[in-house]
């Protein structure tokens, strides 16, 4: 199922969207982009949470993260807004590194609270305005978009087909993941860690290492999010945007299909439904509970391999 998913689904899934602007105005436009960067982020977050079995709840940090770094780097240095992009993902994955550091070796909800308490420095910091650069509360204004050479006559749809491009990108990424050793070592390390470590695992290593991976791409995302509105501000990487991609990866099952599910009925269904917009940490609120009675696994569990036949009673 996964793979006809796979080789059918996937490429008509990026059919549909590269053809998806040619039918919307400017305002489904910009929710469309908003889907896609939210499913990168919510994909990253998928890598700690879903494949490493880690309780993180602050992924929005990183989010922000890659979003300021591009910001300040044009705002201040002046530097273009595409070449801030290898920054936006080097210095998250370099905090990932830093601050799991001293505390992988937690577990559970001691690792959870940890996370939500760094989401929130993060948040105070750039809201007191840091260093100067951050620009307080109000955030940081009047950035450069990002420019292509020939495609200035199509400078509106570019944020949206860059952020396109960078969830093609961690697609590609996460399945090679997947197959790889290093992705095998980290689904042994969601089912059982201490299990993992007694057959030689390097527990520490691979769970830093998904936390940087993760922090990278989404600060990729925090590049795009910063092109789409020229702007950045505290209030967009708060605690509540953590639990919102904590929240999508568990609901959604840890599946790619799952995720997108999970993002489409947060952020797109109120756009449809505006008049009920204010409802959706309601309503997202009882879904989570009743997908949680009846599809504990999510709404599309992910599969990692198949039990040989051999190995299945039939009963007979």
């Amino acid at each position: 199922m996964m793979k006809k998913i796979q080789h059918i689904g996937y490429p008509l899934f990026f059919i549909v969207m590269a053809l998806l602007p040619a039918f919307l105005d400017s305002r489904w436009l910009a929710v469309a982009t908003t889907f896609v960067i939210f499913t990168i982020v919510a994909l990253s977050q998928d890598i700690v949470l879903g494949k490493a079995g880690m309780f993180n709840m602050g992924q929005a940090l990183f989010f922000g993260l890659g979003a300021y770094t591009t910001a300040i780097c044009n705002s201040v240095l002046h530097i273009p807004l595409l070449y801030t992009l290898p920054l936006a993902i080097i210095i998250p994955a370099v905090f990932g590194i830093l601050l799991a550091g001293p505390i992988i070796h937690l577990r559970g909800d001691y690792l959870l609270v940890v996370t939500i308490g760094f989401n929130i420095v993060f948040v105070q910091a750039v809201q007191n305005n840091l260093g100067g650069i951050t620009g307080g509360p109000n955030g940081i204004f009047g950035l450069e978009m990002l420019e292509f050479p020939g495609f200035s006559a199509f400078q509106e749809y570019t944020p949206y087909f860059t952020a396109l491009l960078a969830l093609l990108v961690t697609l590609v990424v996460l399945r090679n993941l997947e197959t790889s050793k290093v992705g095998r070592a980290l689904h042994y390390l969601r089912e059982d860690d201490l299990a993992a470590g007694s057959v030689g695992i390097n527990t520490r290593i691979y769970k830093i290492f998904s936390f940087s991976l993760g922090a990278g791409i989404a600060g990729m995302a925090g590049t795009i999010y910063a092109n789409q509105y020229s702007a950045v501000s505290p209030e967009a990487f708060d605690f509540i945007q953590s639990v919102l991609f904590f929240s999508i990866v568990i609901v959604g099952g840890s599946s790619v299909p799952g995720i997108l599910l999970g993002v489409f009925v947060m952020f797109v269904l109120p756009e449809i439904f505006r008049e009920f917009a204010t409802w959706r940490y309601f309503i997202f609120g009882f879904a989570m509970i009743f997908t949680m009675i009846l599809r504990p696994r999510g709404i599309w569990p992910a599969q990692f391999g198949r039990i040989p036949k051999a190995f299945i009673h039939r009963g007979e």
